[in-house]
């Protein structure tokens, strides 16, 4: 078996300890805010309702958590079930379906029975119309008992109470006001009956410590023959191996799990790919260069410079290439120029005063084009030299 090499099996340590202190903090760690309201079985905190799930449980009723849609509420007993929509979600009040309401109002006619709470329930139930009472949404409300019925008997309750029951009715019997306002009520639809609370209070983990709360939902959900269905699909619930995880640090866990590989990869990949040397783009470019070296020399007037260049230029191609004598060359501008007619023919005259120019331009101040001329026809000197070396017949024939 290949060993892993030192940088491999620091990063093996390293990701092995990292996922460990996430798993151990997300898994030990308390939560620290408990700012869901949401009245679910799934809820564990002040809001929720987790403890009424375990309570009637206890209790010997038998429960259900309804993670469906609505729709398939026909498939149930509803002589023998009770639904409980604590506290829709908002977002069921936009009415995607012109006859939401109707598996609702089916469900009752077949004798089931259902316990609504809050503002959105009753947009899924017939005959149901609530406004706000205009108290102080976080003031809890001791109510009074109205009647004789098993709501009444509760006692007096503590609850939210923002909203009241408006709809006037002879089938409405209230139960439990609060102030003039109606937050408990029950009617009959059908075989079966609709029980609306103004809040979800009475069977949160909050509310249930209070007695009077406890008995209300007792007397609400009915008697053990009933299955008790927590309708946790209205808070946007659905049945999948995510819900189990709902509650508990596991998204954090894997979402710092992720976050982790990421900076991992990256850092990785940065040490373990090709190294070259990088790319050291020059300061100038050519041509910026040739501007900048001929502005030094026109401020600097060095016209010479160009000339002396042009003449070496010359001098070198008739030593190296032209078979031109050093000591010729050292002599004087006709002889350089006879010994160049001589061996390749032609007009020596313009020749000596090329050669007579540039070697005087030191002690005269040439103009820029002067200058530039001279350098010229220096270089043309070379070019013609270098043509008649290569093709010496053709030149021959054009002297």
């Amino acid at each position: 078996m290949k060993k892993l090499s030192g940088d491999w099996k620091f990063l093996v340590i390293f990701c092995g300890c990292v996922v460990g202190l996430i798993a151990i903090t997300g898994i030990m760690a308390p939560a620290r805010q408990d700012n869901d309201p949401t009245p679910s079985t799934w809820n564990s905190g002040r809001g929720g309702a987790k403890a009424a799930w375990l309570l009637l449980g206890e209790l010997g009723y038998k429960e259900v958590r309804w993670e469906r849609p609505e729709a398939e509420l026909a498939e149930l007993d509803a002589g023998h079930a009770t639904l409980v929509l604590a506290d829709p979600s908002p977002s069921v009040a936009v009415l995607r379906e012109k006859e939401r309401r109707a598996p609702f109002e089916d469900f009752l006619r077949r004798g089931g029975r259902i316990v609504a709470t809050g503002e959105v329930a009753p947009l899924l139930l017939p005959y149901a119309r609530v406004d706000s009472t205009g108290r102080i949404y976080g003031a809890l409300c001791e109510t009074t008992p109205e009647g004789p019925d098993a709501l009444a008997r509760a006692g007096s309750l503590k609850m939210l109470a923002p909203l009241g029951w408006t709809r006037r009715d002879p089938r409405i019997r209230v139960a439990q006001r609060c102030g003039r306002a109606a937050v408990v009520v029950s009617y009959p639809v059908g075989r079966g009956e609709v029980i609306w609370w103004a809040s979800a209070t009475p069977l949160t983990n909050r509310g249930l410590r209070q007695d009077a709360n406890l008995r209300l939902l007792l007397a609400s959900i009915g008697g053990h023959g009933r299955t008790v269905f927590f309708d946790e699909y209205i808070h946007g619930i659905s049945d999948s191996p995510w819900s189990a995880a709902r509650g508990t640090p596991l998204t954090g866990v894997i979402a710092q799990a992720c976050l982790v590989a990421v900076l991992l990869l990256f850092s990785f990949s940065r040490g373990t790919g090709p190294r070259r040397a990088l790319v050291q783009p020059p300061r100038t470019s050519p041509l910026e260069f040739v501007e900048s070296m001929g502005a030094l020399y026109a401020r600097a007037g060095a016209s010479t410079v160009a000339v002396s260049a042009a003449l070496r230029r010359l001098t070198e191609f008739l030593g190296h290439e032209g078979g031109i004598p050093p000591e010729t060359l050292r002599s004087g501008p006709e002889a350089v120029a006879a010994a160049v007619a001589a061996r390749f023919g032609g007009d020596a005259g313009v020749l000596v005063s090329d050669l007579e120019a540039a070697r005087q331009s030191p002690y005269q101040r040439l103009r820029p084009v002067e200058t530039l001329t001279l350098v010229r026809r220096l270089d043309e000197h070379i070019a013609r030299l270098r043509q008649a070396i290569r093709n010496p017949q053709r030149y021959k024939g054009n002297a």
